[in-house]
């Protein structure tokens, strides 16, 4: 199951991640694929914000993982970054997170080919920016710089009785 979207800007990443959010619940793993600044931060800040997890959701590069837990009795935002990470899930266990995966939403950047063996149920989340012929003819320089086509791709049986559609 896939959709594909597009999203303008900054603020619709945002919301993008905020309606990902709503099909979301503990468990759930999500794969975050892009270029550097293709807009992964900005969508799990969406996602935090939904959630109602202690923020701020920021970039976890540098500290490899961030735990934000629900402040309105949801589950816990587990927030990845594993472009460092070349062990995968080995890795993913030294970091000792303070927190079940299993009652969490985790969210990993950078993460295919590396964590898929968390759960065989996960979305694949592509941001790509788009170019050429994927812009409106209308579209400005500046402007195209934000547009990016989000590919949501879902695996396992989870995700049969899900609408991706809304996402769109």
């Amino acid at each position: 199951m896939q959709m594909r979207t597009t999203v303008r800007t900054p603020e619709e990443m945002l919301r993008f991640g905020r309606g990902l959010a709503g099909l979301l619940r503990a468990g759930d793993l999500v794969l975050l694929s892009g270029e550097l600044g293709a807009g992964k931060t900005t969508l799990t800040r969406g996602l935090g914000d939904s959630l109602g997890v202690r923020g701020p959701v920021a970039s976890p590069t540098f500290v490899i993982a961030r735990v934000h837990p629900s402040l309105v009795g949801g589950p816990a935002l587990v927030h990845v970054d594993a472009y460092r990470l070349g062990g995968g899930l080995d890795e993913m266990e030294d970091l000792e997170l303070d927190v079940s995966l299993e009652s969490s939403v985790v969210v990993v950047e950078w993460g295919e080919g590396k964590v898929e063996e968390l759960s065989e149920n996960r979305l694949h989340v592509t941001i790509e920016r788009a170019v050429g012929e994927q812009l409106d003819t209308a579209a400005t320089v500046e402007a195209a710089e934000d547009v990016r086509t989000v590919t949501v791709e879902a695996v396992g049986d989870r995700w049969h009785s899900e609408d991706l559609a809304v996402l769109a």
